[in-house]
């Protein structure tokens, strides 16, 4: 007897991005975590999702950029497929109420068309180290002034070596009281260079040791312009 095939799922009618927040405990969340807590949001608030076609079908919702596991974050981006015509603003208090606090819905708007995750072509990141900023300084100053700096890290595809100084467009030290918030602007690319990453660089330069987990925040992502402004992606 022929299998039969899997079912077809009519297209979408409307696709929505959202940016959401990760925010104290919940920037431990991983991706896979988040992923879950997401469509479980989405089930409890009766948003009439659109599904994947096949045997196993799935909720229509595409990650884009996420944020390192135990980085917070106030940029963070996704899209949903609808399979009807909602209002934005009635989805965003929808999500943002069936959602867990530190997990918040910060704008939902209606898809222009196109690739989410192709507009997200750099981040802004606030690093909060207990350091004095003249220390965290020199050691900013070290990595501007090298040509290349190259750390490692286990990927899934193994230990690789890159170099963190071409993703860096903007870094600066800037006093926080007896502390420092580091500023970043990273460029992403392939592979990808995490705020960690220019850590572990300022501290290859220097020698200068910056503490155990200190607070990662991403500030903003989107496209880069060429001044080096940061967009909206959701313009």
């Amino acid at each position: 007897m022929a299998r039969k095939d899997p079912p077809q799922q009519p297209p979408p009618v409307q696709r929505l991005r959202v940016r959401y927040a990760k925010r104290g405990r919940l920037r431990f969340t991983s991706h896979r975590d988040f992923s879950r807590a997401f469509e479980r949001a989405v089930f409890r608030a009766r948003i009439p999702m659109a599904y994947s076609s096949g045997f196993n079908p799935h909720p229509r919702i595409s990650y884009a950029g996420a944020a390192p596991t135990g980085s917070a974050s106030e940029a963070e981006y996704l899209e949903i497929a609808l399979s009807e015509v909602l209002v934005p603003a009635d989805v965003h208090a929808a999500l943002d109420e069936s959602l867990p606090p530190g997990l918040d819905v910060l704008e939902v708007v209606e898809s222009p068309g196109g690739s989410l995750a192709d507009r997200l072509e750099a981040s802004r990141w606030q690093i909060d180290v207990n350091l004095p900023a003249a220390a965290v300084g020199t050691a900013v100053d070290a990595f501007l002034a090298a040509s290349e700096v190259l750390v490692e890290r286990m990927t899934k595809k193994g230990l690789r070596e890159f170099d963190t100084r071409g993703a860096v467009l903007a870094l600066t030290a800037v006093p926080d009281g007896e502390a420092t918030a580091i500023q970043l602007v990273l460029r992403h690319g392939v592979p990808s260079v995490r705020p960690d990453d220019v850590l572990t660089a300022l501290t290859s330069v220097s020698g200068l040791s910056l503490g155990d987990a200190p607070l990662m925040t991403r500030m903003a992502q989107g496209p880069l312009d060429e001044t080096g402004t940061i967009g909206d992606p959701l313009v």
